[in-house]
């Protein structure tokens, strides 16, 4: 797993967009996996500055979302399609048909999961899944003792999870007890991931995915069998991470091997 630490949130937003825009110039067409959540609103900031102002073009692009609520109404202030409209989708130039965010209020919802997944399938797979992560260690809605084969399914939402989510209803009796999700198995078939995290509360969680075991009582912990994952973090993230250093190492390795700095890095000097 690459491990990119940058200073703060807005370090984070700026190179995880860097990432998408990159996938997006060279593949106009790509499937992007989309989070919700305060982390990646940086990152979707970023990008439709990039959209307005650099002209990135989204309108061959394909979006899934990882998860959404049962229950709640798409014009719900805190529907998951709402936040996508809202912070993301209106502002840029994708196809309203192409940007897919699950139904939380399909009528058979266990068939509509199997019908996402053939979705994500018929797309021809994600290309770059954008992840947050829970304080418990949980990516989209997998919540501790989630199956690491997991696929897209009704999941029930932890005390924590609602418990975190609260804040964003009135109260926490508002906060629906269910979610779709996509499964950690679906999410391990992207061919890339990009996994967000900033601040203190996330830094545990951050530590048990990257240098704990694979368990899945961690489900973002799965994310060591995937062969291309990029973890971007602020500081605060990174605070209980024991192997910084030899990360910064890396880092700088790759950007010399990016610039052609190649001597500096002992290549060709035999």
């Amino acid at each position: 797993m690459r491990v990119i630490i940058e200073s703060d949130a807005q370090g984070v937003g700026w190179r995880a967009a860097r990432f998408v825009a990159s996938l997006v110039r060279r593949k106009p067409g790509c499937v992007l996996g989309l989070a919700t959540g305060g982390t990646p609103l940086g990152t979707y900031n970023e990008l439709i500055r990039m959209h307005q102002q650099e002209s990135l073009d989204f309108s061959q692009v394909t979006t899934f979302n990882l998860d959404e609520y049962v229950g709640l109404d798409p014009a719900h202030p805190q529907s998951y399609r709402y936040f996508m409209q809202e912070n993301f989708f209106r502002h840029i130039n994708v196809d309203p048909g192409k940007a897919h965010v699950p139904d939380g209020r399909a009528k058979d919802l266990g068939a509509y999961c199997q019908e996402y997944e053939q979705m994500i399938e018929h797309a021809g797979g994600i290309d770059l899944q954008i992840l947050g992560i829970g304080r418990d260690g949980h990516i989209a809605f997998n919540e501790p003792g989630s199956s690491l084969g997991s696929r897209t399914r009704l999941k029930s939402l932890t005390g924590e999870t609602i418990t975190d989510n609260a804040r964003f209803f009135e109260d926490e009796s508002q906060v629906p007890r269910l979610a779709i999700t996509m499964g950690v198995g679906t999410i391990l078939e992207s061919r890339q991931c990009l996994l967000l995290a900033t601040g203190t509360s996330k830094a545990r969680a951050i530590r048990s995915t990257i240098e704990g075991s694979i368990t899945a009582q961690v489900t973002a912990s799965a994310l060591q069998l995937h062969r291309d994952v990029t973890a971007v973090i602020d500081e605060e993230a990174a605070a209980w991470l024991t192997r910084r250093e030899y990360y910064a190492e890396v880092e700088e390795a790759q950007s010399l091997l990016e610039n052609g700095e190649f001597s500096r890095l002992g290549i060709g000097n035999q």
